[in-house]
């Protein structure tokens, strides 16, 4: 857990102003302000949360809970950075190796960010992430049937629809059903279980 208290290397491709990296202790107080500036924004989308979630306290909490469960391999929990700033959020959650090979993906970009291609080039770079270091086979992802942004996103970085899940999340006050959508490797050959060497 040590390593992960020093910067992270970034990842750079392709749109030089997104960059992704892991998070780290000292972005609490970044995370709690732009959490709280995005809050009403967020509310549909995100899980209800109480006053104390936007503290810094909170987000140091958070954020070791995050770096833990990095530190054990079990998700990529990463930032969205826009021109060196904090602009969103994007994890890997839920890696699971064996036979799944798989994880899910979640993210969320800051109104001032949204529909300028950034979670699009966020999700390239999450995907660069779980395909390449991680080497992981498949990332799913759901969304909610109405969040056709988030759907958009999804299938600019190859991601095909697989099917509904009724009633799946509680968001927002009620239930909502959500798609679900799936995107392999680009290694895949349908044998293989890792990527060759």
């Amino acid at each position: 857990m040590t390593a992960l208290a020093g910067p992270q290397p970034a990842l750079d491709r392709r749109q030089p102003g997104v960059r992704l990296r892991v998070v780290q202790m000292a972005d609490a107080e970044a995370l709690a302000a732009l959490y709280r500036e995005n809050q009403e924004y967020l509310r549909p989308w995100e899980p209800e949360r109480d006053d104390a979630y936007f503290t810094v306290d909170a987000q140091r909490d958070n954020l070791h809970d995050l770096i833990e469960a990095y530190a054990l391999g079990e998700m990529w929990p990463g930032l969205i950075l826009v021109d060196g700033e904090i602009a969103g959020r994007i994890t890997l959650n839920n890696i699971l190796r064996g036979p799944l090979q798989c994880c899910f993906v979640g993210y969320w970009v800051a109104r001032a960010h949204a529909g300028h291609g950034v979670a699009t080039e966020a999700l390239r770079q999450a995907l660069d992430v779980a395909f390449g270091a991680l080497r992981l086979h498949r990332v799913e992802a759901f969304t909610r049937v109405d969040n056709h942004a988030s759907q958009r996103v999804l299938r600019n970085n190859g991601f095909t629809p697989v099917g509904t899940a009724r009633r799946h999340i509680h968001l927002d006050g009620r239930w909502h059903d959500e798609h679900l959508f799936e995107c392999l490797a680009p290694w895949d050959d349908g044998v293989s279980l890792t990527p060759p060497a």
